[in-house]
């Protein structure tokens, strides 16, 4: 009996999913609707009684959050503690949809990993194709329980009962301040608890900070600008859609974009980051911003003043439960050998164990996975992660018309680039954009729901 049961999903993006023909195929998450694929299905979990682990595997990654020394680090123990499994690491991409294309390519007839990092875009795709297994059977050979990972970010890749992969690099947007700049203006040292009272902070930070490029830097739209523009949103009472019905025309969805809008060309002291955000926090030009924790670590090396972290500020409707969730998992592909899939899992177990997650957190700022990791010393030095770990009970279910349409992100950064760098109406921008998602979702997502 499988120990796994079915959650919501919880997706980052599906960026290109379109452009590799997934199509609405991806919309038998358990967060969403089933449909008549009889992909899933197809599935089967493996038996592993009897199997000798294979000698060596390829572990495929982009290393996210800067973290291939960590990752490196990792093996060399998984090597020191045991001499029967040598794990080749492999620079798949510099992210993770070039690692998504480089494993789609390989489902072709190229030399497949044996372990994969994927996006919670990426691994349902890979599940209806058939191109992962479960990890049901071959834990249970290797008596790895799951109740220690955290539920939040295990049932991102749950699916019918079963486990298709586990957290890895997973993260929050977090609100991150330059101290000094708000000291400068008389202001508490914390985040600002909504928008609106940081538009009412805003002019007292541009005038004791004269020399900052803006205020507030918005990330860069092609830093999945559907993802963050969430908490914008839901801060109003708005949303990309509720379920399937879209609503990115609707009148409060027009107007927390025109809020988000007038901090740039209005109010002006907001603008939008044309590469880094948190780069340009970092580098002083800029008093505040909204990053992933996976960049923590990152910023807090790099900048030369006391970085200040909170939860995302809520808005005049919400004022909490504002805050995505996003970032990878790890999945073991299924055209390999039973040998290779052992060895596989054993490293997986090895990389997410307490000890591991704890020392990749320590090094990215990315959470740790497992409830049982000791963060005490990562807490002492670096205290901004308990931020992150406190706000992972706060967080919300994606939207469906960003996580179930197939390229609907990049239609939110196109409308999200007409609004904030065209200075395009706002009410026709959104108008462009339902037209195109509702498209979407009548041509490629509701003829293959169940009725």
């Amino acid at each position: 009996m499988s120990p796994f049961s079915t959650h919501h999903l919880d997706r980052r993006s599906f960026l290109s999913l379109a452009a590799l023909g997934a199509g609405a195929a991806t919309l038998a998450a358990c967060g969403g609707p089933s449909t008549g694929s009889g992909a899933a299905t197809a599935q089967a979990d493996l038996d592993f009684s009897g199997v000798k682990p294979a000698s060596t595997i390829t572990f495929w990654s982009n290393h996210p959050g800067k973290s291939e020394e960590v990752e490196k680090s990792i093996i060399a123990k998984f090597h020191a503690a045991q001499s029967d499994i040598r794990v080749n690491m492999v620079t798949a991409g510099a992210n993770y949809e070039e690692v998504a294309q480089k494993f789609q390519t390989a489902q072709q007839g190229g030399e497949l990993p044996n372990v994969v990092i994927f996006s919670d875009a990426w691994w349902f795709r890979y599940f209806l194709n058939g191109s992962i297994i479960p990890l049901d059977g071959v834990f249970e050979q290797l008596n790895v329980s799951t109740s220690d990972y955290r539920k939040q970010l295990l049932a991102d890749y749950q699916y019918a009962g079963k486990q298709w992969a586990v957290p890895y690099a997973r993260s929050t947007p977090l609100f991150y301040y330059n101290k000094n700049h708000f000291k400068a203006a008389g202001l508490p040292d914390r985040a600002p608890k909504t928008w609106q009272e940081f538009a009412q902070w805003a002019p007292r930070i541009k005038a004791a900070n004269p020399g900052i490029q803006n205020v507030y830097q918005h990330p860069a739209l092609a830093d999945y600008a559907g993802w963050t523009l969430q908490n914008q949103l839901w801060g109003e009472g708005a949303a990309w859609s509720d379920k399937f019905s879209l609503t990115a025309n609707s009148d409060k969805t027009v107007k927390a974009m025109q809020m988000v809008q007038d901090t740039v060309y209005k109010d002006k002291w907001a603008g939008v980051s044309s590469k880094d955000a948190s780069a340009d926090l970092s580098a002083g030009a800029v008093s505040a911003t909204m990053s992933s924790t996976g960049s923590l670590v990152g910023v807090l090396k790099a900048a030369t003043f006391d970085v200040g972290v909170g939860f995302l500020p809520g808005g005049s409707v919400n004022a909490t439960n504002v805050c995505p969730t996003g970032g990878a998992g790890l999945g073991i592909p299924k055209n390999n050998t039973k040998e290779q899939q052992l060895a596989a899992a054993t490293f997986l177990k090895f990389l997410t164990s307490p000890e591991s997650t704890a020392a990749f957190s320590a090094a990215t700022g990315y959470m740790p996975v497992r409830e049982s990791a000791d963060m005490s010393a990562v807490l002492a030095k670096t205290p901004q992660i308990r931020t992150a770990l406190d706000q992972l009970a706060v967080t919300r279910q994606q939207d469906y018309a960003r996580v179930f349409l197939p390229g609907a992100d990049q239609e939110m950064a196109k409308a999200a680039g007409k609004i904030l760098t065209q200075q395009g109406d706002v009410t026709a921008a959104l108008g462009d954009l339902q037209k195109t998602l509702q498209g979407i979702y009548d041509t490629d997502v509701k003829p293959r729901l169940n009725a």
